[in-house]
């Protein structure tokens, strides 16, 4: 039939041209949700040539996925918005043709629904997922190597404590999506163990804030947010899974397996388990770091979906385990010879989240969780076999209502703590060394309520103003001894943020925090008969923390500085050597006097498509009655460093190779008197002091990240990073100084540091 060759030559040219044309052309996907997660419908993307300045757009589905296509290769403009509102949204995407790139965008649909914080806000910050896969990061130095307010000590993860602006994680609110970690489960080790890899952000609030920053936030407040498969997934994808391994020179490897997908449209599920392999450490000077070995397990799943279209839940289970031969003290340095001890820790916990919108007046936040954290150590010179754990449970409810651009968050919170530690040894093993061998169990329980109040107010357009006022109460009972303590009390702030230039914000505040008696470090439970462990008259903590601070922030350029001044009053310290007063317990709590913190932090920095550099410095002097604090007197507390100085850049030469360099100075920090409370018992006649020497630590990162086509859209990542590159032998300034010439102190010390270690990671991706 002749006359239907033409049309059908018509429709093969036609085929060829349209393929011709998408494989001249790229197209633009991702999914549109707000600061909470839920998908955003109707909303409106952009995408403008840059040479051009033609624009297509797309409008997203109820889910919030979207998609752009028939892209010419090049530079765009992405903006995006819904009616309704405040602002906008703009980022910068390349087209490659032929090839489909991501681009999932987050909308704030209410001014002030995201956490507002003026107080400190000027030193806020935070780590996200890209900072910490580029450097690798295996424990917590590594985390928050970039944050020069964060500072963290020793080689061990086990050991590890977070200092921020010099006080101990132990006066910080902790979290992991909104449960607390609490509690001292032994002195010699940190309380904060967590799998970065797992960690989609983290969020440092600096000093005490806002009455929403939780119990116990004296010191500022750290947030970890853990991963869920949406930030994982690919767009336009419902399952995947992603596969890495690593290898570390000094030493060991580590291996990971995530799954993940989409069940339903708004229901998705997460799995993942990560192992790491840790050999003994060298140090810089090439000497082995006894004690360091350990082998850790970590097992993660969440389930996260949308109940209607405006109510969210996120469930989540985190299963954690570290065991390995360590010191008697795990955060001080083993000698050659020396005896090392089976330890083991764990930590296990159950998070539930769930968020409604209603509406302007009811935005309603709920956090329920349980956690158990666990150590156990073998003294099998002494004592056997020893054991501790605590249990906290815990809720926090809030709700914010919002009135045009003004907001009241309220609500109430409550956490319940027991801590238990125990001779676990046949008792012929350990009577000897109990003070009473009739009891080898003790057990303290510790109940928490609070209710808080915070509003914001934008009066004019560039002003916004913020007060708010806590009450907490605290109750604490030693159940095996019978004894009990409480107190509570009322914190307020107030803060403003004036905004004079679309590029400026200038802040000023001041914040009140209260704390009373928690439950105590695990393995100082145990009492003499006839004791007494808790001064009569023992008075809450109560903080002030007066900031101000200056941004500038123009898109490419932006620089920050904040001075503040914090005051801890009637400080709660188990201090050496109680025992040597009449009636007095080895373990004796106490008010001690006044903590006071005074410190500069600025920062300059300047960000590109392809280039990014930052420059931070700060200094504080930490002072506790008039004297410098150190981590070996005031374990628990507080510790000083030098001033510091943290350079970062990342230069991305194209779309798949990125090149990072990162540079710590620490000065250093000379003549520091200790040794008071050892004059002040007679365990010595004079002061002594100690020095914490300077270092400059260098790091590098590469990671190579090319797409992979193919059906199953397989997605591979090449990394190297180098950390300590010139293999510095140094003794970070979170860790205790170095007594070791003072006659009876020798041994008093904390970890030298890792040498270079050279990370090589590969990871491919569904």
């Amino acid at each position: 039939m002749p006359f239907l060759r033409l049309p059908l030559g018509l429709l093969v040219l036609s085929a060829f041209l349209t393929l011709s044309a998408s494989a001249q052309t790229g197209s633009l996907a991702g999914r549109v949700v707000d600061g909470n997660g839920f998908g955003v419908a109707d909303a409106v993307v952009l995408a403008t040539d840059q040479t051009g300045g033609v624009s297509r757009s797309g409008v997203t589905a109820p889910d919030g996925v979207y998609e752009i296509a028939d892209l010419a290769p090049g530079a765009y403009a992405i903006e995006a918005h819904i009616d309704g509102a405040p602002s906008g949204w703009t980022s910068i995407a390349t087209i490659v043709a032929g090839q489909a790139t991501a681009l999932d965008v987050r909308l704030d649909l209410y001014l002030l629904r995201e956490s507002v914080t003026v107080t400190a806000s000027a030193t806020n910050a935070d780590v996200d997922a890209e900072e910490i896969e580029r450097w690798q990061a295996n424990d917590l130095a590594d985390v928050f190597r970039t944050i020069p307010s964060v500072s963290v000590g020793g080689s061990l993860g086990l050991a590890q404590k977070i200092y921020l602006r010099g006080l101990e994680d132990t006066q910080l609110n902790v979290n992991v999506d909104g449960a607390q970690l609490t509690g001292t489960l032994f002195h010699h080790i940190g309380r904060v163990q967590i799998e970065p890899e797992l960690l989609e952000e983290v969020e440092v609030q600096a000093g005490a804030g806002e009455a929403t920053a939780g119990f116990g936030a004296i010191g500022g407040a750290i947030r970890f947010r853990t991963k869920d498969a949406d930030d994982l997934l690919a767009p336009g994808r419902r399952v995947g899974a992603l596969a890495k391994g690593s290898v570390f020179t000094n030493e060991g490897y580590k291996t990971s397996l995530s799954a993940f997908g989409r069940v339903t449209d708004g229901w998705s599920v997460l799995g993942s388990a990560i192992y790491v392999d840790r050999g003994t450490l060298t140090d810089g000077g090439g000497a082995e770091l006894f004690g360091t070995a350990a082998d850790q397990f970590l097992g993660f799943a969440k389930v996260t979906g949308a109940i209607t279209a405006r109510q969210r839940l996120t469930l989540s289970y985190e299963h954690r385990d570290e065991d390995g031969e360590f010191g008697a003290r795990p955060n001080w340095p083993v000698l050659e010879g020396e005896p090392l001890f089976a330890g083991d820790a764990g930590r296990r916990t159950a998070v539930a989240n769930y968020l409604v919108d209603a509406g302007p007046l009811a935005f309603i936040e709920a956090t329920a969780y349980a956690t158990r954290a666990q150590f156990e150590q073998d003294r099998s010179d002494r004592w056997g076999l020893y054991g501790a754990d605590t249990d906290t449970y815990g809720f926090d409810l809030r709700n914010t209502s919002s009135f045009g651009a003004n907001e009241l968050i309220y609500g109430v919170e409550g956490r319940f703590d027991r801590v238990a530690s125990e001779y676990r040894a046949d008792p012929e093993v350990w009577a000897d060394w109990a003070w009473d061998p009739e009891i080898g169990r003790f057990e303290e329980a510790g109940d928490l309520f609070g209710a808080y109040l915070q509003g914001h107010a934008r009066p004019v357009a560039p002003v916004l103003l913020s007060a708010g006022v806590r009450y907490d109460s605290y109750s604490l009972d030693q159940v095996t001894y019978g004894n009990q303590t409480s107190s509570d009390g009322f914190s307020g702030n107030v803060g403003v943020l004036y905004e004079p230039h679309p590029f400026v914000d200038l802040t000023a505040g001041v914040a009140q925090a209260f704390r009373g008696k928690e439950v105590g470090d695990a393995f100082t439970l145990e009492h003499r008969p006839g004791s007494i462990s808790i001064d009569p008259n023992l008075q809450p903590e109560r903080v002030t923390n007066a900031e101000a601070g200056a941004t500038f922030d123009s898109g490419p350029w932006f620089a920050s500085a904040a001075v503040y001044r914090m005051a801890i009053d009637d400080v709660i310290l188990d201090q050496l050597g109680n025992n040597r007063v009449e009636g007095q317990d080895a373990v004796f709590y106490e008010n001690v006097g006044e903590l006071t913190t005074d410190g500069i932090e600025l920062g300059i920095g300047f960000a590109s498509e392809r280039f990014r550099a930052r420059l931070f410095y700060t200094t504080y002097d930490a002072e506790l009655n008039d004297h410098t604090v150190e981590g070996y007197e005031e374990i628990g507390l507080a510790n000083a460093s030098g001033d510091t100085w943290d350079l970062s850049l990342l230069f991305a030469p194209t779309r798949t190779v990125e090149l990072g360099w990162n540079t710590r100075v620490v000065q250093d920090l000379d003549d520091i008197t200790v040794l008071y409370r050892a004059v002040e018992i007679g365990w010595i006649d004079a002061l002594q002091t100690v020095d914490k020497p300077g270092y400059a630590v260098h790091d590098l990162a590469a990671r190579w990240s090319p797409r992979l086509g193919g059906a199953l859209g397989r997605r591979v990542e090449l990394g190297l990073t180098v950390r300590n590159l010139f293999d510095v032998q140094y003794r970070d300034h979170a860790s205790v100084a170095d007594y070791n010439a003072i006659a009876g102190w020798e041994g008093v010390a904390g970890l030298y540091e890792a040498g270079r270690d050279i990370r090589l990671s590969v990871s491919l991706g569904l």
